[in-house]
């Protein structure tokens, strides 16, 4: 079974992500911010991260960042989920390592999709 980490404040979008993803088949850990985030891959690197961009404590350009940085943190494909959709914000998350962009809200077939673009359904 995949893993998928979702890396979100909002409880809601936490939620809603949860339910797509295990209905796709995925195990599902949550996080609320990207330091959270970063212990969990700590403990256990997921296959996919779906990841917020606006959080308090650690954002998710900061988090992709320090992920990328340390051993085994190329592995994850990463999802950004956001409601920045201007093309500086696409190019800065694929740059910092992102494999791929869904705008928020999303719904079950939209991830489904972005899923498939980075091999994980």
């Amino acid at each position: 079974m995949k893993s998928c980490l979702i890396i979100d404040d909002s409880r809601v979008i936490r939620k809603v992500s949860r339910h797509i993803l295990e209905s796709l088949g995925f195990s599902v850990e949550e996080a609320e911010n990207g330091k959270e985030g970063l212990d969990k891959c700590a403990a256990r690197m997921p296959d996919v991260i779906l990841l917020d961009w606006n959080m308090p404590v650690m954002t998710g350009i900061e988090f992709i960042t320090r992920l990328r940085q340390t051993d085994g943190g190329d592995r994850p494909k990463v999802v950004f989920c956001t409601t920045e959709n201007d093309v500086a914000h696409i190019r800065e998350a694929i740059s910092a390592g992102a494999d791929e962009y869904v705008m928020k809200p999303f719904d079950h077939e939209t991830l489904q999709i972005k899923l498939q673009l980075v091999g994980m359904v």
